[in-house]
């Protein structure tokens, strides 16, 4: 049997990592700042990360959901408390795209709609109640027989008003930072009136954060520069440094009912310690504010480059935009300097390196892009 080719992948065999760094099978050392998008928060094989779920997967390594598990009790008071979401609930899974599709369904079933706000260039996962991208701002796109999305441009607040208005509509939900559509924010203004009219009408307002939250954009939640608190956060990436796990943070006006969402993974026990092993170490190295500082640093040292157009994002969520499409400056960097980065559309190179980078580190980086540049 042969893998199903659907993601075209670099002829690099990655079998180790320590701190920001990979090392190929060769023992060649790279510099991360791509994190398996957005994945790696708190850096490859941190000690006491590992330490945690080796001392768990000796305990017991997964049990259903029928059974009290207070690793998930824990896990949400821990959670509520760093985030500033502790009189939120939460509800936990394994991806991103899960936690979209439950925050979707949870929407619809407290609305008793079926129509879905959405922004051009969005993702928010591949299941059956994933939004599609579309370069029709306008067009309504059927997702099989359970919503129908909206597409306005991001920051078009009249499109959006234009269709609460109609009535029919269960739920808005944006990114924190668009990350696969080339990390364009939202401007905090606009997310305000969205916020206001959501509320206005009775519609759920839907932050994903699955990329953009858990500290990579400087706050704990991108959205909280805009300093609002939205209906739904969904998460996942960063939350496990690599292990499988996602979650809904749920507001308090939505009642919880046997049956109402399920899971059979979701909140498993690794998972859990995987979890909450991130937020000690989060909160214990401040890396939320390291992700503020260094990312600030390395936004400006790029701004100064006269090759790179545009310096997009926040924190160590960032987009360097380029006049011609990136893909060769891209394996430059991988093959000829060892760095690792990402991609966001033709011509922008994204970098979501671990919360941990030095400024060392993020000099050492710009010095490379220099050589290709």
């Amino acid at each position: 049997m042969k893998l199903f080719d659907v993601y075209p992948l670099f002829d690099i065999n990655i079998v180790s990592g320590k701190g920001c760094y990979t090392y190929d099978t060769e023992g060649t050392e790279y510099l991360d700042l791509y994190g398996g998008h957005a994945v790696i928060s708190v850096g490859h094989t941190h000690p006491y990360y590992t330490e945690k779920l080796t001392e768990q997967a000796h305990k017991l390594i997964f049990y259903s959901n029928s059974v009290i598990n207070d690793l998930q009790i824990k896990l949400a008071e821990k959670l509520g408390r760093i985030s500033g979401y502790d009189d939120y609930s939460l509800f936990l899974i394994n991806s991103g795209a899960e936690a979209n599709e439950n925050a979707l369904k949870l929407a619809s079933f407290h609305t008793g709609k079926k129509k879905v706000i959405a922004f051009r260039k969005a993702f928010h996962g591949r299941t059956s109640a994933a939004v599609k991208v579309t370069d029709n701002p306008k067009i309504v796109a059927p997702i099989n027989d359970t919503f129908e999305v909206v597409f306005p441009e991001l920051n078009d607040f009249e499109t959006v008003e234009q269709e609460i208005n109609k009535g029919d509509v269960c739920a808005v939900i944006i990114e924190g930072i668009q990350g696969v559509g080339g990390i364009q924010i939202p401007n905090p203004g606009f997310l305000q009136k969205i916020r206001q009219l959501c509320t206005r009408h009775g519609v759920v307002l839907i932050l994903d954060e699955v990329q953009s939250g858990y500290g990579r954009s400087g706050k704990f939640f991108a959205h909280q520069h805009a300093g609002i608190r939205p209906d739904i956060i969904t998460m996942a990436k960063g939350m496990g440094n690599g292990f499988p796990v996602g979650g809904l943070i749920i507001s308090p006006m939505f009642t919880p009912s046997y049956g109402l969402l399920g899971t059979t993974f979701g909140g498993n026990h690794l998972a859990c310690t995987a979890a909450s092993a991130v937020l000690d170490i989060i909160e214990n190295e401040n890396l939320i504010e390291n992700a503020a500082r260094v990312g600030s640093y390395l936004k400006t040292e790029l701004e100064k480059l006269p090759q790179i157009k545009e310096v997009r994002g926040e924190g160590l969520m960032l987009g360097l935009v380029f006049e011609q499409p990136s893909t060769e400056l891209r394996k430059k960097l991988l093959y000829e300097q060892k760095v690792f980065t990402g991609a966001s559309g033709t011509n922008v190179i994204r970098l979501l390196p671990p919360l941990i980078l030095t400024t060392q580190q993020a000099e050492e980086f710009i010095k490379r892009l220099k050589k290709i540049l």
